[in-house]
């Protein structure tokens, strides 16, 4: 036995010491060695190479591969990393490249393609499905057309191809001119599409073809690192909560991944997936045949106590961190997860353009949409022009929503879904027209600013579970009676005016089950006050504007402030006020059982006691630089 036990240590030190790195050019060959004068060619061939420790550094080019890794690391500090080389453009493509298109007429072109092409998977055979997906009363295949790198839209039919129709609601009014569809037989598949003055022979091309880009398809493969790609292109399948959830990046029931300074865009559904595997339950809603009037909701919490009994703990998985990203053109999520996301920090991405075609709905669409944030960070994100923002559903404790800029979101802002908290909402900027949809309970909004509605409601038609503090171990289910949530120094207003809108509905909090606590915040441009604010600041005739200044690394408020000059706080807010919620009988404090000091605003500058404003800014400027886009790290 100790012999045994000295050769594992010796070989875990032999292998920390002689962690190798691997290279990969599009110049290389899958024969080499991978050294940097004798590089692989492919990732894939990479990933069969690498231990614990090692890192695989890809070199300029487009790969077209799905990666399948098949070893993670051991711990942090001994991770495989996959990144793409300094200072060089590295994509991975869920795509191939499409020539010989033959024209029809009127700008209209095809082309056959032969089913051997894709292997194992036609996308253009597969439509999107799954639980609490809307197909609009259409099929949309999971595959793609991309015209020079920007997607088509997928038409039900070939008369709709040669004559678009264009769909005022959705934004890019001049892109839904380009069209496709598709046929398969056994043998072949035929692609139609619009491309109007272009010619497809002369202009790049390419269709999805891939599932995913960068997905392990076993479990236990812990500690990876991806740093510095731009992945597009796959042809994702929807990611029901309930269903084996795949993005184009995705852990697959892992732990402790690391996903940062990638550029990640135009995946049919999701961008990236922490989440749930396929074992404990797949649709499950969508292939009970015999039971699809029982409520969904029933279901899923059978997926979840099937979930506790397959190593859903801290041990096994989560605590992933997805930093510095830029996601856009997904239909579905930006960055979503069903219960293997827990104890993971989401910050400094910039995500925007989520499900901006439009084509088909669903309750899984947002920015960033997750069921069991247990113990998750959303920081220092800005979020826009997506249908929602930051969407967290069931079983939120002990999460953090802190320092987010939001805006231009068609729905709404932040969506807190059938939660019994804690959680807390902090320093943040909501700017669309529905800044708050709250269907929760036990939360606290501190130091917010609100420039758009407020929607709160019970919901007693669902049970849904709490837990012990930190932890997965479920403590109870209970519905959402309503109430028990703190707003303290938040600014709430509206700039979203309409003509028969009376500005009451901060006044159902009068009326909620459970008690609330409100100190402090100031209401403006019209916004009536409720009657449990302890301290009445209404600014009810004035109309107080503000601008954004949008550029692609940073982005500006300009908004004045001077109103809160005489309207102090008396002191700065700590967790220790709060008390614990009514359902889950649990504090507000962070991860590590501390409590939480709400002493620096949103841009950095410290609260002083006896001097602190409301809302997400302490000072009483103009401008303000509210989001910069951070470092490579």
């Amino acid at each position: 036995m100790k012999y045994t036990i000295l050769n594992i240590l010796f070989v875990f030190a032999i292998s920390n010491v002689m962690a190798r790195e691997y290279h990969v050019s599009n110049s290389g060959n899958n024969i080499n060695s991978g050294g940097i004068s004798s590089p692989f060619k492919t990732i894939s061939e990479a990933v069969k190479h690498a231990y614990p420790g090692d890192t695989i550094t890809v070199h300029e080019g487009i790969y077209r591969e799905w990666v399948d890794p098949i070893r993670g690391g051991n711990s942090n500090a001994n991770r495989i990393v996959y990144r793409a080389a300094p200072n060089e453009k590295v994509e991975i493509k869920g795509s191939e490249v499409i020539t010989g298109w033959h024209e029809i007429k009127d700008g209209v072109w095809k082309v056959e393609i032969p089913n051997s092409f894709f292997g194992n998977y036609n996308p253009f055979q597969d439509s999107v499905h799954g639980d609490w997906f809307h197909d609009l009363g259409r099929i949309h295949h999971t595959g793609d057309v991309y015209l020079n790198g920007k997607s088509l839209y997928e038409k039900e039919s070939i008369e709709k191809v040669y004559q678009p129709v264009v769909e005022k609601d959705i934004s890019d009014l001049h892109a839904q001119k380009y069209t496709w569809y598709c046929e398969s037989t056994a043998k072949t598949t035929t692609i139609y599409a619009n491309f109007h003055e272009y010619n497809p022979n002369k202009e790049l091309i390419e269709i999805s073809s891939r599932k995913t880009c960068f997905y392990p398809t076993k479990q236990a493969v812990n500690f990876i690192t991806i740093s510095g790609f731009e992945i597009s292109q796959a042809a994702t399948q929807w990611a029901a909560p309930t269903a084996e959830q795949i993005g184009m990046i995705a852990t697959h029931w892992n732990k402790e991944w690391i996903i940062e300074n990638n550029v990640i865009h135009d995946s049919k559904c999701s961008g990236i997936t922490l989440g749930k595997e396929r074992g404990t339950g797949h649709n499950v809603w969508s292939a009970d045949a015999d039971n699809m009037n029982r409520d969904g909701n029933i279901h899923y919490i059978e997926v979840i106590f099937r979930v506790l009994r397959n190593n859903w703990d801290k041990e096994h998985i989560g605590s992933h961190i997805v930093r510095n990203n830029v996601i856009y053109n997904c239909e579905q999520a930006g960055i979503c997860g069903s219960m293997g996301a827990v104890f993971s920090t989401i910050e400094n991405n910039h995500i925007y353009n989520i499900n901006i075609k439009s084509q088909f709905k669903g309750w899984e669409i947002g920015a960033i949409k997750f069921h069991a944030p247990i113990d998750v960070t959303i920081k220092n994100n800005r979020i826009h022009d997506c249908e929602r923002g930051i969407w967290l559903d069931w079983m939120t404790q002990g999460a953090r929503v802190t320092a987010n800029v939001l805006y231009r979101n068609k729905a709404q802002d932040l969506f807190m879904e059938v939660n019994h908290g804690p959680f807390i909402v902090d320093n943040n900027i909501f700017l669309s027209e529905v800044a708050l949809r709250n269907w929760s309970q036990g939360g606290a909004y501190i130091h917010n600013l609100f420039l758009g509605k407020i929607e709160t409601s019970e919901v007693l038609d669902r049970f849904t579970p709490y837990f012990e503090p930190h932890s997965i171990d479920m403590a109870g289910l209970s519905t959402i009676a309503g109430g028990d949530d703190r707003f303290i120094n938040n600014i709430i207003g509206s700039i979203h005016t309409k003509r028969n809108d009376n500005y009451d509905w901060m006044l159902k909090y009068d009326a909620t089950k459970y008690s609330n606590t409100f100190q402090g915040n100031v209401y403006i441009n019209g916004v009536n006050v409720p009657n449990v604010e302890q301290d009445k600041k209404q600014f009810k005739n004035n109309h107080i504007p503000y601008k954004l200044i949008e550029k692609e690394n940073e982005l500006i408020l300009e908004m004045d402030f001077a109103f809160l000059s005489h309207i102090k706080s008396k002191s700065v807010i700590s967790t220790s006020f709060l008390g614990k919620t009514k359902v889950s009988k649990s504090a507000f404090e962070d991860p590590n059982s501390n409590l939480i000091t709400f002493k620096t605003d949103l841009i950095g500058n410290t609260r002083f006691h006896h001097n602190v404003n409301a809302g997400p800014i302490q000072l009483n400027h103009h401008t303000f630089l509210i989001w910069k886009s951070q470092p490579r790290i």
